[in-house]
């Protein structure tokens, strides 16, 4: 029986041809354009570690009171000197503090020019809290963690530039006129976006080199990264802050439970009650915790003009239907002496309905086939014209194809549904009578 209705489908599509194609554009150019615009959503909002995002939390402690600046790339790090307070108080199962920092590496080819590469310094915890993928090796010890060891970890793309004929485990990197060993290799990393640190580049690959954090400090690495002084007691020598109230240091826990957050909260309340108390503040700062997803949120990582857009594709998209309804009314009116000799030859309103959505579920495909199209237009021109950190997210996999189709199908087999329903309806007795 389907068969027999596509087979009548096909048949209608071609006698109504102007109508069909019409149909088949509308449904395509809404579908089209509200999936751009869902596509990269979609993507900027997913969960970036989805196995661990409700028990890593950012920590924040307001170190420059009520008449402080409230620049959201700066008010959201703290200082070295609480960083280090959290760091020694140890009050979570891990926990690192972390900065930006990038080098010039030479070549491994002689006579090739050094190129850049972006560094973290951070703490031997950082790579199990971020579940960091280690192709070889692994990270550094605690112990050296405290003796600021000249030690390394190598992103993929890195390690493959520095040592492409082996594994770079064992051997020795010159960072800026430093000799580092190398004791881990990452495999391909990309945390979307890279949450723990949301200052620029946030929608990049991972960096190409990790290093104690200790060790940076100690060497005096000057941070890539945003940072922010409030003029009270700015360092005349921006490598070394360790002393100010600069802000410029991510700072990320891990906690187990909601009772281990209640904690970790406590402690950080009676931190800034005792710094109020010594002097260092003359106002009660205020502390908070994030997790991954309250994080993300907080930073507005989906810009509103993007919900916005989301709105007024689907509002557009819901303009088109109403003219898919139209055109189908139109479609099947235009035939309604054939829909009516069906009903005399002994076809019941079900079967002329079910032809008449068989129909629209043909067209449906149609649209959606130009959905694709025209959403795989629209991420090229987006690739174009966004930031080259959110290019990646201007593609169509697999998944949202597949929503797309549905989409299309559903949205036509929606606005036919009261076209057809009327077309059952035909009555077949005066169509019939000779004029």
């Amino acid at each position: 029986m389907l068969g027999y209705y596509l087979s009548l489908a096909i048949r209608g599509l071609r006698r109504n041809g102007v109508l069909t194609i019409l149909a088949i554009a509308v449904i395509g150019v809404g579908v089209g354009g509200l999936m751009t615009v869902f596509t990269v959503i979609r993507m900027m909002s997913a969960d970036p570690i989805p196995a661990k995002s409700s028990r890593l939390y950012a920590v924040e402690i307001d170190n420059w009171g009520p008449n402080g600046s409230s620049d959201p790339l700066t008010h959201d790090q703290l200082s070295y000197i609480d960083a280090m307070a959290l760091m020694r108080a140890h009050r979570g199962r891990r926990q690192t503090a972390m900065y930006a920092v990038d080098f010039a590496i030479p070549p491994a080819v002689r006579g090739a020019r050094p190129f850049e590469a972006t560094g973290r310094a951070v703490y031997s915890d950082f790579f199990e809290m971020f579940e960091a993928p280690f192709r070889s090796g692994g990270p550094w010890s605690p112990a050296e963690d405290r003796d600021g060891a000249n030690v390394i970890v190598l992103g993929a793309e890195a390690a493959d530039r520095l040592f492409p004929r082996g594994d770079a485990v064992g051997r020795t990197v010159d960072l800026s006129g430093e000799g580092y060993r190398v004791v881990g290799v990452l495999r391909p990393w990309r945390l979307e976006p890279r949450f723990y640190d949301l200052t620029p580049r946030l929608y990049q690959q991972t960096e190409d080199v990790f290093l104690p954090f200790t060790t940076a400090i100690a060497r005096k690495m000057q941070s890539e990264g945003t940072y922010d002084c409030d003029g009270r007691s700015s360092p005349s020598d921006r490598r070394d802050m360790r002393t100010s109230e600069c802000r410029w240091l991510q700072f990320w826990v891990e906690l187990d439970s909601a009772q281990a957050v209640g904690t970790y909260l406590d402690f950080l309340r009676g931190y800034a009650a005792q710094q109020e108390a010594i002097g260092r503040f003359s106002w009660a700062p205020q502390v908070a915790l994030y997790d991954v997803h309250e994080w993300l949120a907080k930073e507005d990582m989906v810009p509103d003009a993007l919900r916005v857009s989301l709105l007024v594709s689907l509002g557009f998209l819901v303009v088109c239907l109403v003219n898919v309804v139209s055109l189908m009314l139109t479609k099947f009116r235009s035939r309604a002496s054939e829909l009516v000799v069906r009903r005399a030859l002994g076809a019941s309103r079900v079967h002329v309905f079910a032809q008449c959505l068989t129909e629209a579920v043909v067209i449906g495909a149609a649209g959606a086939a130009l959905g694709l199209v025209l959403t795989s237009l629209g991420l090229a021109i987006e690739r174009g014209i966004l930031r080259d950190d959110y290019v990646q997210f201007a593609h169509l996999d697999g998944g949202l194809a597949a929503m797309a189709v549905a989409v299309a199908m559903l949205a036509m087999i929606c606005s036919s549904l009261y076209p057809a329903w009327l077309a059952g309806r035909a009555a077949p007795d005066w169509r019939l009578q000779s004029p």
